[in-house]
């Protein structure tokens, strides 16, 4: 195969768009956004996500690019605001944005679906998406929620679940694999665990068993964590699409490099560097970042 032939490890990526102050809930800059999609253009990245939180649609409304390449995620607002909000949400939520249509409705919480509204909740879902104001439908869910066994009972066309090198039980359990043979897209949240693969995450460190460990074991391999935590997303089984937080076209940049480095070359057995279930659980009771 020639270079030219090569498939683009960026393709692979869905770029969640997300200021250090958006990141607490503050706005996202069109500054920073338009440059931040200027770049994920530029490298094939043809994925966007977005959140009902905060001012990151109306941002990124003002700052695509023009023609857009991008297909573009959504998520619900929480079912807790009322089955009418969530739907007016969704719609808001393309208002914002300023798309006729969005890729993918999500539920923010698989919470939400396994309780007594549930079955409601999907159903407006499937009421936009024949409208055809979005073209697939999806949801959210963690490994302790049996996002398999969600996918296939509601027959979802997308589902989102953390797995990183630090937490891989969505690997483990095989939901990963099911779900892609189940003929369901997997999107890979968190891939960088919260950043806590990163100095930045150190106020972790004594909270969480193994971590020190970890970040020793990829010292001692003389692997930088950024592309660590993207190869280990790229050698997922089923080819999953990963969600990337990005504040800046500059650490795009950054993952764009890491991205293409993990390609050279066997990876190491990842599985080393993965904390105990139990630990792992404590990576999302600790997080405050957003779930991309």
């Amino acid at each position: 195969m020639s270079k030219s032939a090569r498939p683009n490890p960026a393709e692979r990526l869905c770029v969640a768009p997300a200021s250090t102050g958006a990141r607490a809930g503050a706005a996202l800059a069109e500054d920073v956004a338009r440059p931040l999609l200027e770049t994920a253009a530029a490298a094939g990245i043809r994925r966007v996500t977005s959140r009902p939180a905060g001012d990151v649609e109306r941002a990124l409304g003002q700052a695509w690019p023009f023609p857009s390449p991008f297909r573009v995620d959504a998520r619900t607002a929480p079912l807790a605001e009322g089955l009418d909000r969530v739907e007016a949400r969704a719609r808001r939520s393309l208002e914002r944005m300023g798309l006729p249509r969005g890729e993918t409705l999500l539920v923010s919480r698989a919470a939400d679906l396994a309780g007594a509204e549930g079955r409601a909740l999907w159903d407006r879902l499937e009421k936009l998406k024949a409208q055809g104001l979005y073209r697939r439908i999806g949801l959210c869910a963690g490994p302790e929620d049996d996002p398999e066994l969600l996918g296939r009972r509601f027959a979802a066309d997308v589902v989102r679940l953390p797995c990183n090198l630090l937490d891989q039980r969505a690997l483990r359990s095989g939901a990963l694999e099911a779900l892609a043979v189940a003929g369901i897209e997997v999107q890979v949240s968190a891939v960088f665990a919260h950043g806590r693969l990163f100095s930045g995450g150190d106020a972790a460190v004594g909270q969480t068993p193994g971590l020190s460990r970890t970040r020793r074991r990829l010292a001692e391999a003389r692997l930088d964590p950024m592309q660590a935590a993207l190869g280990f997303g790229l050698s997922l089984p089923g080819a999953p699409v990963l969600v990337v937080s990005c504040a800046s076209a500059a650490e795009l940049r950054a993952m764009l490099a890491a991205v293409h480095a993990s390609g050279r070359g066997p990876g190491p057995d990842w599985a080393e560097f993965a904390l105990e279930p139990a630990a792992a659980g404590t990576l999302t009771d600790l997080a405050t970042a957003d779930a991309a």
